[in-house]
């Protein structure tokens, strides 16, 4: 049985030529408005590895609670590589690589820390899009007007 919930954004470019996605909660501007300095946000790399960062957060803290583990504090760098597409050697544009450095504050053995750890990344959802290949459709429309 699929139990997937479905997740949705829109993202549009308005009048000042700034991109807003929409999301349940809230609008989040992406990228530089040379226009509109005010408007300016992180750019949609810094966006995966911030929702990266998020989510592991929110599972350490759930795994750390299950496993009997106070954390104090849980301090979280993410570092990607980012490839430029160059057609001359092939290299396809994104994330080379990751580097997750985790520290949490926490009164146990490392021991525990690693098996907290390895629990973190079995049971997050955007370690296993990231790793795994997910399928990502494009569905091109045509006309679209933005009102």
């Amino acid at each position: 049985m699929n139990t997937a919930q479905p997740i949705n954004v829109l993202g549009y470019i308005g009048n000042n030529k700034q991109f807003v996605v929409k999301t349940l909660n809230t609008d989040i501007r992406i990228s530089q408005n040379s226009k509109h300095p005010e408007l300016e946000g992180p750019n949609p790399y810094e966006y995966i590895l911030a929702g990266f960062a998020g989510c592991i957060n929110a599972l350490g803290q759930l795994v750390a609670q299950e496993q009997g583990i106070l954390l104090s504090s849980l301090q979280i760098e993410i570092t990607g590589s980012l490839n430029q597409q160059d057609d001359a050697t092939n290299v396809k544009p994104g994330f080379g690589s990751i580097e997750i450095k985790l520290k949490p504050a926490a009164a146990v053995p490392v021991e525990v820390l690693q098996k907290w750890l390895a629990e973190v990344q079995l049971r997050s959802p955007v370690y296993n899009t990231l790793v795994n290949n997910t399928p990502v459709n494009l569905i091109l429309f045509k006309e679209f007007a933005y009102s």
